[in-house]
C-alpha cells in the first residue's frame, strides 16, 4: 500500500511540473507603439501580424519561457505613406529584416502578479538585452472550453540603438521623429 501511495504522489508531482504550452491568440492580442512626431505630438501604431509561443510548468509562471515575433510588413499607423516609409531602409528595412523578435532568458517575480522579464530583442540586425515589466492578468476558461491567460508587457527603446536612424533634422532644423519609442504588448494566450 505504501508503494502505491508513493507512486501516486510521484505521479501527482510529475503532472504538476509538466510544462504547459501556450500559443498567442492574435484575435485578442495587440503589439502597439508610440513615437513622438516633431517632438510635439504622439504617433501611434501597431503590428497587425505577430506570433508567439509560451511555456511554463509552474502555475505561478515563475519559469515562463517565450518567443515572440512581429511581422514588420504588417506595421500600421493609419497612414499608408508613413507605413511604407517605416518599412524602408530609413527605418526597419522590412525587405531585409522582416521580423522583430523577442526571446526570453529569465523571469523574476516582483509579487502581486508582477514580473520582470529579461531577454533579447532583435530589430533589424541589432540584438540587445532588455528587461520588460510584465503583469499577469489571470487565467480563465472561455465559453468554448479554451483555457486562456492574459499578460501585459510595457517598455521603451531608443530607436537609434537599433539602427532606425532616420532623421530629417538637417532639412528642417528639428527632429521629425523622437528617439524614444514606447511599446505595449497585450497578450492573450491559449493553452495547447
Amino acid at each position: 500500500m505504501k508503494s502505491v501511495l508513493m507512486l501516486a504522489a510521484g505521479l501527482a508531482f510529475s503532472l504538476t511540473s509538466v510544462a504547459q504550452n501556450w500559443k498567442i491568440d492574435p484575435a485578442h492580442s495587440k503589439i502597439q507603439f508610440t513615437a513622438k512626431y516633431l517632438v510635439i505630438s504622439d504617433v501611434d501604431g501597431e503590428f497587425k501580424k505577430f506570433d508567439g509561443t509560451f511555456t511554463s510548468a509552474k502555475p505561478d509562471w515563475s519559469d515562463l519561457q517565450l518567443t515572440l515575433s512581429a511581422d514588420v510588413n504588417s506595421i500600421n499607423t493609419e497612414n499608408e505613406m508613413r507605413d511604407k516609409h517605416l518599412m524602408s531602409d530609413d527605418f526597419f528595412n522590412a525587405e531585409k529584416f522582416p521580423k522583430i523578435t523577442f526571446n526570453s532568458k529569465g523571469i523574476k517575480s516582483l509579487g502581486n502578479n508582477k514580473y520582470l522579464l529579461s531577454g533579447t530583442l532583435t530589430v533589424r540586425d541589432v540584438t540587445k538585452q532588455v528587461e520588460l515589466p510584465l503583469v499577469y492578468g489571470g487565467t480563465v476558461t472561455d465559453p468554448w472550453g479554451n483555457v486562456k491567460a492574459g499578460f501585459k508587457a510595457t517598455g521603451s527603446i531608443n530607436r537609434q540603438e537599433y539602427g532606425l536612424k532616420y532623421s530629417n533634422a538637417a532639412k528642417t532644423g528639428e527632429a521629425v521623429v523622437g528617439d524614444n519609442v514606447e511599446f505595449t504588448i497585450n497578450a492573450v494566450l491559449i493553452k495547447q
